[in-house]
């Protein structure tokens, strides 16, 4: 389904460093929270995470290869276990699905696939889906296909939670903690991985104008975190 005839701009927020999981997942969801009551506007939200897994809706316990190698967190979202971590662009989306897609949560996942395959063409990279399988996919040099970008979300009272993880220059020996998405047969790549130099911000800048062409206008919003800290001590 098509989005929103008359979209309203959306919010496009980038942090800086790296951000707690915890603190990201409550910031996520008391936006969505405030969304999803009218008194908040839609966001896109760029982070880099530490080290970690976390354990979506659907993972299963054999598929934590060593449970001792990095913290486990669990999460509301869809899918199994994956990894984040430095060098990796996390996109939280806390987007209105039943305004923008009429509720077609199908529609909204290829929406955004495709977003991450245009924003990855404009790198230089040519990326694809799978069938029956969520994310986005790229051959690397010896013709293996390997997983570059993994997708999971949420939607609460129509807004949607989580969003989207782009490998840039992670470590991807932490890849070998897990099973990542259930998936042993393929493994898993980055830009660097594949000879694309291309820096943090030059990712951002591709995902932004991919996102644009896609979904709307965005307008530059401040961190997040810097309005929570804000809030708290007004209080």
């Amino acid at each position: 389904m098509m989005p929103s005839e008359t979209p309203q701009p959306i919010a496009w927020a980038t942090s800086t460093g790296l951000t707690a999981y915890q603190d990201a997942l409550a910031i996520m969801e008391e936006r969505a929270d405030r969304i999803a009551a009218g008194d908040a506007g839609e966001l896109v939200w760029l982070i880099e995470h530490p080290a970690l897994y976390t354990a979506g809706t659907s993972a299963k316990a054999e598929h934590l290869v060593d449970a001792a190698r990095l913290p486990v967190h669990k999460t509301g979202r869809g899918g199994e276990l994956t990894y984040h971590g430095p060098g990796q662009r996390v996109a939280y989306l806390m987007l209105d699905v039943r305004s923008r897609f009429g509720g077609d949560v199908r529609g909204f996942v290829k929406g955004l696939e495709a977003w991450v395959i245009d924003a990855l063409g404009s790198l230089g990279v040519t990326g694809r889906t799978i069938e029956g399988r969520v994310g986005v996919w790229v051959d690397e040099a010896g013709g293996d296909e390997a997983k570059i970008a993994a997708l999971g979300i949420r939607i609460r009272r129509g807004i949607s939670l989580h969003g989207i993880s782009l490998n840039v220059e992670p470590d991807l020996a932490d890849y070998a903690g897990i099973i990542p998405c259930g998936i042993s047969d393929r493994g898993v790549t980055s830009l660097q991985k594949l000879g694309i130099n291309a820096r943090m911000k030059d990712v951002d800048k591709a995902l932004r104008a991919a996102f644009e062409r896609r979904f709307g206008l965005v307008f530059d919003a401040p961190d997040p975190r810097r309005a929570v800290i804000i809030t708290t001590s007004d209080r």
